[in-house]
């Protein structure tokens, strides 16, 4: 499937795969710390960002978007790349990677850990934040991205440390969050979603410190799964790649040195 994204650097390629509601911008911090030692691809997913949607008739589920991005690798020509993902594109990764095709990947606060309560929270915080993206006037939008109180106010559940975010990045992922075509039918796939089958390539683990929407308790249940400790990232909330980007290139470069 042909998708939107950016392309740089030179290395071993390393697939970037963002979080449900966002872009391939999500990983702007990062791009070029890893570019300077990886062929890095930032993508969006079917139906964000700018990519097209789905085929009609094709469920939006975590394994029909890890489909798409097999398809992906094709088109590109991507024997076995590193694979990277944040929150649902770290579900993705995981999927990939119980596949075996990709090379190894890495997943921050990987979806599909949850218990029933955990997930139900969740999903009303991602509603909400919908809902109020799609509301917002651009004026109001505006406002609250210039104003450090207003990125907290916006942002504080998705990032630690709201304040350093730019106003343009908040502003593009308000747009993104409130025009993905996506968003809805995704996020009802989440209702029974269970962790994917064993890994057969190495995975890397890491769980944002201070992550306020996929609470750090579910990286227990992370590493019973892959059978390894989970990296905790220190100051770090859902995006840690907003919140740290050197650990975070850190992270993935280790993760994809193999």
């Amino acid at each position: 499937m042909e998708l939107a994204f950016e392309r740089r650097g030179t290395g071993p390629s390393l697939v970037l795969l963002h979080g449900i509601g966002h872009h391939w911008q999500a990983w702007l911090p990062v791009l070029d710390r890893l570019a300077t030692e990886r062929d890095v691809i930032a993508v969006d997913l079917p139906g964000f960002g700018v990519s097209p949607p789905l085929p009609s008739g094709t469920p939006y589920t975590p394994e029909s978007l890890a489909d798409a991005i097999e398809s992906f690798f094709a088109i590109l020509g991507l024997r076995d790349p590193h694979v990277a993902g944040n929150s649902l594109g770290g579900y993705v990764a995981l999927e990939l990677a119980s596949r075996a095709v990709v090379r190894s990947a890495t997943a921050l606060s990987p979806a599909g850990f949850w218990n029933r309560t955990e997930l139900a929270y969740a999903r009303a915080v991602l509603r909400l934040s919908r809902a109020s993206a799609r509301r917002l006037p651009p004026d109001r939008a505006l406002a609250l991205a210039g104003d450090p109180l207003g990125r907290t106010l916006t942002a504080g559940l998705m990032v630690a440390r709201p304040a350093g975010l730019s106003p343009q990045a908040l502003l593009a992922a308000l747009q993104a969050l409130g025009d993905a075509p996506g968003f809805d039918e995704t996020l009802a796939s989440f209702t029974g979603l269970m962790p994917p089958a064993p890994p057969k390539v190495p995975v890397t683990i890491a769980w944002g410190e201070r992550d306020r929407l996929l609470v750090r308790r579910q990286a227990v249940r992370a590493a019973r799964w892959s059978g390894q400790r989970v990296k905790l990232l220190r100051g770090c909330g859902h995006l840690p790649m907003t919140d740290d980007p050197e650990l975070v290139a850190r992270v993935l470069l280790e993760a994809s040195s193999g």
